[in-house]
């Protein structure tokens, strides 16, 4: 058996982009189904190091395959007062990196500004964002999403309801 070809960075800006479309048009279940069954999504806090672990840090965000699709099931209900009705939100990507690569995985980076806007107000997140992706027969799943923001924190934005 022949292992696949290697994938370019242009195949993985093509991925990410895909990804952030999703986000934009808040179609989330669409974009949980990016995720392994084991995948983490991460946004530590604005003084870690790009490698800290969230069992010794605080992290914004630290959701298992399980606490993503809950925080997606929150997010597309009315009930979610915070983003209901529905921050406008634009992802712009750019410096899409492939790190390293074999057969079945690979990694990547792109820097990231995530625009949300509500009620008049206008919240700007940067920072770039680390993918471990997983590669099999039908193409590439997200494994691990850490989203680090280059920002000093959160006072301008006071939080995160959006997934970055």
């Amino acid at each position: 058996m022949n292992p696949p070809p290697a994938l370019t960075r242009s195949d993985i800006e093509d991925f990410l982009f895909a990804e952030a479309d999703l986000l934009n048009n808040w179609r989330l279940p669409e974009w949980l189904a990016l995720f392994t069954d084991d995948a983490v999504y991460y946004v530590p806090s604005t003084d870690l190091a790009p490698m800290a672990s969230p069992q010794d840090n605080l992290f914004y965000i630290a959701d298992d395959h399980f606490r993503l699709s809950e925080r997606v099931k929150r997010l597309m209900k009315r009930s979610a007062h915070v983003e209901f009705p529905r921050s406008k939100t634009m992802r712009l990507l750019s410096n899409v990196r492939l790190l390293a690569q074999d057969a079945a995985s690979l990694s990547a980076s792109a820097a990231f500004i995530t625009y949300r806007t509500k009620d008049a107000v206008t919240d700007t997140y940067f920072g770039t964002h680390y993918y471990q992706l997983a590669r099999d027969a039908a193409g590439l799943k997200i494994r691990e999403k850490r989203s680090m923001l280059a920002s000093d924190g959160l006072r301008a934005q006071c939080r995160i309801s959006i997934i970055i």
